[in-house]
């Protein structure tokens, strides 16, 4: 039986096999566990048709969906828009007639899919009375579960 060394140990050449024997299934199995979340959940994504935005006065509205979610039982969405009052002259009479506006819900997952609905109101103060105007932009829908954004272009 030969005898090498490697650094300051020293393997006999069976001892040597028979740790590869042991180490490989133990990688394999560590590969498998620290990539298995990953394989279960699919592959997560929003469905741009599905996806509609809406407003009513100074509420906006996004409906949408989400599909690839594997066994996931539910997923958390958010979204978030700037509103902003705006002048007859599409300008911001002030700059404090901006905010962030946002809203979240957990939806609960069937064969895959999430259906959603989120809205978000503009309140402003004073109130953004006519001739101005509440405009939405930077409008974003986030599915913080899987670390999916979805921008919706555009003001609104």
């Amino acid at each position: 039986m030969a005898v090498r060394t490697y650094g300051r140990v020293l393997l006999k050449s069976g001892d040597w096999t028979m740790r590869r024997l042991v180490l490989v299934p133990v990688l394999a199995a560590a590969l498998v566990v620290a990539f298995a979340s990953t394989a279960w959940a699919g592959s997560p994504h929003f469905i741009d048709s599905a996806t509609t935005v809406s407003r009513s006065g100074d509420t906006l509205t996004v409906t949408g969906k989400e599909a690839g979610l594997g066994d996931e039982a539910q997923v958390q969405v958010e979204l978030t828009a700037t509103a902003a009052c705006i002048n007859g002259g599409n300008n911001h009479p002030k700059a404090g007639n901006k905010e962030l506006v946002q809203a979240d819900g957990t939806f609960p997952v069937q064969s895959g899919k999430a259906d959603w609905t989120l809205a978000v109101t503009a309140v402003f103060s004073p109130s953004c009375s006519p001739p101005m105007a509440v405009v939405f932009t930077d409008v974003s829908v986030t599915d913080t579960t899987n670390g999916l954004k979805l921008q919706i272009p555009g003001t609104l």
